[in-house]
């Protein structure tokens, strides 16, 4: 198993269902574009989610996220989709992501997501093994 190299960079084609009537990326689905990302950081660094949940009784789920749209996505189009993790504490995680066109910025946000348990939706401490699997990529902040 490999630790992403920062930024992780996840590729993402553009299909007709992700645009509007204009053929143009609906803004919302660079929300579903950075999921995907983070879902396949994750698995880079060896965390499979459903898994997480079998053995741990963890999910994580997003609390915040703040999205900069500067310039359109349109149908077709090959992007690529970072994350960079900037704060890993005992819940929760700080990520930066972008959305590139070739050597275009198209979108960029930080999103927060938190560790929670699948059942009680209550906060718990991020797993060990998670933890020493992000540790390496980011700096730690305790809560």
């Amino acid at each position: 198993m490999q630790h992403p190299t920062l930024p992780f960079t996840h590729p993402v084609r553009v299909y007709w269902e992700d645009t509007d009537a204009g053929g143009v990326v609906f803004y919302a689905n660079y929300l579903k574009f950075f999921e995907r990302a983070r879902t396949e950081w994750l698995r880079a660094a060896g965390v499979a989610q459903q898994a997480l949940v079998d053995e741990t009784g963890a999910i994580f789920i997003v609390t915040d996220t703040r999205v900069r749209y500067l310039k359109p996505a349109r149908l077709d189009d090959l992007l690529s989709v970072s994350v960079e993790p900037t704060e890993i504490g005992r819940a929760r995680l700080t990520l930066r992501q972008q959305c590139w066109r070739g050597h275009e910025l198209l979108s960029e946000g930080t999103i927060e997501v938190a560790c929670v348990g699948h059942g009680t939706f209550r906060p718990q401490r991020i797993p060990t093994p998670v933890l020493q699997r992000l540790l390496p990529q980011a700096t730690a902040i305790p809560e």
